[in-house]
């Protein structure tokens, strides 16, 4: 039986993807900052355990409860949105610690166990503001452009080891709490100071007319998929939104 530890299973994307490879008769390893019940399926193949994908010791412990894992998906990540003016250092910092560094730490500690068994699979969620020119996303598009750079340099030198490593690109979706959570850095009126407040409302109405939208299933699918893709593809769209950005790009 394969195990897959996947970060950020709290809730959207990470959720539904570790309720996918439980489906599908895998052993899940579903980490989360703040483990609550009733979440995720209770069973023997499905484990809940904490982590902050900032702590060391946190990882460390991780790893060690975990045991030999088949696949690590970084799913974890802090949303932000506003303009660069607007948002504090201290934001743009937590979003690079969780989004980009906790991304390189978690890899890290796992690739010990991949080289020296030479199998394993590291799938990093970036999004798909990677795809396109979007608005007030500055930050956090920043933090996940870095990790597709650092998954494209990573493979290369997994390669050898018969260690793959993939991105998955996920568009927007209705029914995840990213927006509330993205806005939580600072109040509206910092986050979009008053001369930018012209250009913002006009950048999001154009958002809200959109009629592509993600699934959170749609992750969880692509994610399967690029789990067991051996043909050396490294991004992977997911969702009607991020597969046509992919397209027109």
């Amino acid at each position: 039986m394969k195990t897959v530890l996947i970060t950020g299973t709290s809730s959207g994307y990470g959720r539904e993807t570790a309720r996918h490879f439980h489906a599908q008769g895998w052993r899940v390893i579903a980490s989360m900052r703040t483990p609550r019940t009733g979440l995720l399926p209770e069973s023997d193949r499905l484990r809940v355990v904490e982590l902050d994908v900032t702590e060391p010791e946190s990882i460390t412990a991780v790893f060690e409860a975990a045991g030999p894992v088949d696949v690590l998906v970084n799913n974890a990540g802090v949303p932000s949105m506003g303009v660069l003016e607007g948002t504090p250092m201290a934001r743009v910092r937590e979003v690079f610690e969780t989004n980009t560094f906790g991304v390189m730490a978690m890899t890290q500690a796992v690739l010990p166990q991949f080289r020296e068994r030479g199998s394993g699979v590291v799938v990093n969620v970036t999004s798909s503001v990677v795809l396109g020119h979007m608005p007030l996303s500055a930050v956090y598009k920043a933090s996940k452009m870095a990790v597709e750079g650092f998954t494209a340099s990573l493979a290369l030198e997994l390669a050898p080891f018969g260690v793959r490593a993939k991105t998955v690109e996920p568009g927007a979706c209705l029914t995840t709490n990213f927006a509330a959570r993205a806005t939580s850095g600072g109040s509206p009126d910092e986050l979009v100071p008053a001369p930018y407040a012209p250009w913002a409302r006009t950048a999001m109405a154009g958002f809200a007319g959109q009629d592509l939208f993600t699934e959170e299933s749609d992750v969880a699918e692509t994610v399967w998929r690029a789990v067991h893709d051996t043909t050396g593809q490294l991004r992977f769209p997911a969702g009607a939104d991020a597969v046509w950005l992919a397209q027109a790009k």
